[in-house]
């Protein structure tokens, strides 16, 4: 690292005003504050110096992402083998899955980061380090088979619409990578249908793939009908103890689904770290899963559906609940502030995750919007714990003083 340091340092006066590569000082400044901490500090006022600052966050967070991106890279792979009846490696499925899934990476971060560079260019300040995990949670929640130019313009929309016309890194009021699966949801609605993508990767057996119903898009197909009827029967047979959608091939993530979502088990493996280093809120995600199991369990006791025969732990464990869960609901800077707050938040979240998803089967997966519907109603949240606060404080007061 001190071979690094003096790198650094040595190309410093080439970017720094006056230097012949000044107008490309912001791209040397989040180098260098990426690698090292800050040399700067603020000019008035108190302040605290901490090593762990935002970019350092943001790192915690994408090693969080990892258990996720691997497993899903290899289920790419797993799922394509699966469906053509083939025995393969565990190389060979990691390799199939890596031909698909990292092209969605470096498109998200190509772009998106492209895009940060010409916004902290225009407005003359560093790079914002937000983008340093929402350019890898796009690809992580996007089925496999999304073309790369519509990731690219989903990417474009949601960092210049979400984002930066709010101010940037800290100022947006909707999750930027749900608001990129939004935007491909609305505009381009047969690529986010519910179902997955089997790649041909050069066989005979198809042209150039098949697409196969997810979990929650087979469940789908049950809201409306008879709980009785053969058509129900058959598609519920598949949630069974021995059935593909089962409660243990959903948790660990052997089923098809959007590349990150999959596996219940990875996901909360990073949960583990974020919750232990503290850069997230157990507090949002205990109540964001309370209320899945709530609205689960209310669907049990009505039955009107093999949607709503699910079992509440069931339901928590397919689709994007978990990862939603995990890593969209906690971002401190769209979900309430408050202590009080993140509760609230974090359960109305998980309650109409599911609520969404079986009362409308056109959005299957109702984690996207009930996150979104919560970052719009989390300052209203905080505004009326702060408010309860303060008639408690001057009902304290006036007692005090009477």
């Amino acid at each position: 690292m001190k071979a690094l340091e003096k790198l650094l340092d040595s190309i410093r006066p080439n970017f720094e005003e006056g230097g012949k590569l000044s107008r490309f000082w912001v791209v040397y400044d989040s180098l260098e504050t990426f690698a090292f901490t800050p040399g700067h500090t603020t000019k008035n006022g108190v302040h605290i110096r901490d090593g762990i600052d935002m970019k350092r966050t943001m790192f915690l967070v994408i090693v969080a992402l990892i258990p996720a991106l691997l497993f899903g890279t290899w289920n790419q792979g797993h799922q394509y083998y699966t469906a053509l009846g083939e025995t393969a490696s565990f190389m060979d499925k990691v390799l199939l899955g890596a031909g698909k899934v990292l092209p969605l990476v470096i498109v998200s971060y190509g772009v998106g980061l492209g895009i940060e560079f010409l916004f902290a260019g225009m407005r003359k300040h560093s790079i914002n380090e937000g983008y340093l995990v929402s350019g890898m949670l796009i690809p992580l929640i996007m089925p496999v088979d999304v073309p790369l130019w519509m990731l690219a313009i989903a990417v474009a929309f949601a960092v210049v619409i979400a984002k930066e016309v709010f101010g940037g890194t800290g100022m947006n009021i909707l999750n930027v990578a749900l608001t990129a699966r939004a935007f491909l949801f609305f505009a381009y609605p047969k690529q986010m249908s519910g179902e997955i993508w089997i790649h041909n990767a050069g066989k005979d057996t198809f042209v150039d793939g098949y697409t196969g119903a997810t979990a929650l898009g087979e469940l789908a197909n049950t809201v409306g009908k008879d709980v009785a009827s053969p058509e129900v029967t058959s598609i519920m047979s598949q949630f069974s103890a021995e059935g593909v959608y089962s409660f243990m091939n959903s948790f660990l993530g052997l089923i098809p689904g959007s590349v990150g979502e999959t596996s219940a088990l990875a996901i909360l493996i990073g949960a583990a770290l974020l919750l232990w280093t503290g850069v997230a809120s157990w507090r949002v995600m205990a109540s964001f899963l309370v209320g899945g199991l709530v609205m689960g369990g209310l669907f049990n006791l009505l039955g009107l559906n093999g949607f709503m025969t699910i079992a509440p732990w069931h339901q928590v464990v397919m689709g994007g609940f978990m990862f939603g869960m995990v890593f969209m609901s906690t971002d401190p800077v769209t979900a309430s502030r408050t202590e009080t707050g993140k509760l609230i938040y974090g359960f109305f979240g998980g309650f109409f995750s599911i609520m969404i998803r079986v009362f409308n089967p056109a959005y299957p997966e109702g984690v996207m919007m009930a996150i979104l519907f919560m970052n719009v109603m989390a300052p209203l949240i905080d505004h009326y714990v702060l408010a309860a606060n303060i008639k408690r404080r001057e009902k304290r007061a006036q007692l005090a003083t009477a």
